[in-house]
């Protein structure tokens, strides 16, 4: 089994699509691990703010196997891959971090994930798995976070949001 580290987000109705999602997720994984929510700004485009998150799991999938599942679950949740690729979601779920592979595999699998240098990727990801180490720095999430110059980027936990 290996240790996956995912970001999850949405704009679109965001409350029913990461509780459907985190929900999903558990009906699949065995081990699922939620961070808080946190409201942020959108990055990359003018448009609503996002709710995001992180969850860590424990998966006998193989990244691209899982990349795949993963994309199935934002397909079903009505994305819409047809626009700009930085626009509004209804689902956003990203692999950011795998054991501590590096692949660099076919399209657009990247793990570890360039987003994980923002805030609203790193900081619930440090979070929930602090001691998980990104491979091509050697440093821990917890780490990277308290170096982030991303730190002071205002991001409002959502009082009230279980979606673990």
């Amino acid at each position: 089994m290996a240790r996956a580290c995912l970001s999850l987000g949405s704009n679109l109705e965001p409350e029913a699509h990461l509780r459907a999602a985190i929900s999903e997720l558990q009906a699949r994984f065995d081990e699922v691990r939620v961070s808080r929510v946190y409201r942020t700004r959108a990055v990359g485009f003018d448009g609503g703010d996002f709710l995001n998150a992180a969850a860590v799991i424990e998966t006998d999938l193989e990244p691209e196997a899982l990349d795949a599942w993963l994309h199935a679950l934002e397909d079903a949740h009505g994305r819409d891959r047809s626009g700009p690729r930085f626009g509004d979601r209804t689902l956003d779920i990203d692999l950011v971090l795998y054991d501590e592979h590096i692949v660099d595999g076919p399209g657009h699998l990247r793990v570890p994930r360039e987003e994980l240098r923002h805030a609203f990727v790193l900081r619930p990801l440090a979070e929930i798995a602090p001691d998980m180490v990104e491979p091509r720095s050697g440093r821990t999430l917890a780490e990277l976070w308290a170096q982030s110059p991303e730190r002071d980027v205002a991001m409002e936990a959502v009082p009230g949001f279980d979606i673990g």
